[in-house]
């Protein structure tokens, strides 16, 4: 009797023991799954965090495709906006343009330098976005010519006359000119306060992208006014290079010039003068005459040579200052004073034109 109750308590040993090292097991397995579990709340905690700051981001960059000037107001620390008055961006006249241009823009979110700790990123967005440099330079060349026209027809316009005629050209010219693109990274800093991550203020490089490159456009428009008065007051004296089998004749989207003739004739002082002759077509769509079209220069001695009013009348001189319609040709004189009779080099391109632009050139012999 003894030996049989013997044998079953070894027995019953016998099988306790497995169930003692499977519930070790898995109590282990559980603390594991526990810090798995704790360690992928944590991760998803930081990247949930992390990509916060790269949203405020693209939301700030969403607000400036779409000029809206309080959601990009809210996503900034500073809450200031002031620096995109200093390029007319929110001046009523442009916004038409400028919402098209911006409208165009695309980015995405290539780096994203996240702190936790102190609550800090830098997020880097590669922005693609319409350069308007060539838009702007056609602007202004236009919005000089009509000035020039007006105020030889008597009429003074008024700033607000102004603003309009320059939004329209901006708008004419941008809807008819190929879409011109340039690339930029930006790293915005970005700070967390009261819950909310914001870019700490707006930067040149954005009102520049946001602008199309370009600083002012009335600012622009004097300053190339200022640098023509210059030039004008100083004189070009690097005669261009031309033979007296060139000829003046050339084309471009406003006009059409060929020379005809010239001839040595007195001024109304009595001092020799050149006289040149020249057709010129109007190949714009709107009235426009070879005196706000054509810049025609003639050089002497490595001199530019001054207007003159020759003693005579002539029709030519008359139709030189006179509007045509578009796709009216007539021909025009301009007169020169001379230094002597040597070889005249004379110089014919677009008026207001940047970087000099297409010009056509010939020597004039006048003995």
């Amino acid at each position: 009797m003894d030996t049989q109750n013997q044998e079953q308590q070894n027995q019953q040993s016998k099988q306790a023991l497995p169930k003692k090292k499977k519930k070790k097991r898995w109590g282990w397995m559980i603390l594991l799954l526990a810090v798995i579990v704790g360690a992928a709340g944590a991760a998803a905690y930081y990247f949930t965090e992390r990509q916060k700051p790269a949203t405020a981001v693209e939301d700030f960059l969403e607000n400036v495709q779409q000029m809206d000037f309080n959601g990009m107001s809210a996503l900034l620390q500073s809450n200031d906006l002031t620096a995109l008055d200093n390029a007319d961006i929110r001046t009523a006249a442009y916004t038409g343009f400028f919402q098209k241009i911006n409208q165009k823009m695309t980015f995405e979110i290539k780096k994203n330098q996240f702190n936790i700790q102190n609550g800090t990123a830098n997020v880097t967005a590669h922005i693609k976005y319409i350069d308007g440099s060539d838009i702007y330079k056609e602007t202004i060349s236009e919005f000089l010519r009509q000035v020039v026209s007006n105020a030889f027809s008597g009429r003074e316009l008024e700033e607000e006359e102004i603003q309009t005629l320059l939004a329209g050209i901006l708008e004419e010219k941008a809807a008819s000119m190929e879409d011109k693109y340039s690339e930029t990274d930006i790293t915005y800093p970005v700070i967390e306060a009261n819950g909310q991550w914001k870019i700490v203020s707006l930067d040149e490089e954005t009102v520049k992208i946001m602008s199309a490159n370009f600083k002012n456009v009335e600012d622009e428009i004097n300053n190339t006014i200022a640098s023509m008065d210059e030039t004008s007051d100083t004189g070009e004296t690097q005669t261009p290079e031309a033979t007296a089998d060139d000829k003046i004749d050339m084309s471009s989207e406003k006009f059409t010039i060929r020379y005809t003739q010239h001839k040595v004739a007195d001024d109304f002082g009595g001092s020799p003068c050149l006289l040149v002759y020249y057709d010129y077509t109007n190949n714009g769509t709107a009235a426009s005459s070879a005196m706000v079209d054509v810049n025609l220069q003639a050089y002497q001695n490595g001199e530019v040579l001054s207007a003159a009013i020759p003693e005579s009348n002539d029709d030519a001189i008359d139709q030189f200052m006179a509007e045509i319609q578009p796709g009216a040709t007539v021909n025009v004189c301009q007169a020169f004073s001379l230094k002597d009779m040597s070889d005249v080099t004379l110089q014919a391109g677009e008026a207001f034109s940047f970087g000099g632009g297409d010009t056509t050139s010939q020597v004039l012999k006048l003995q």
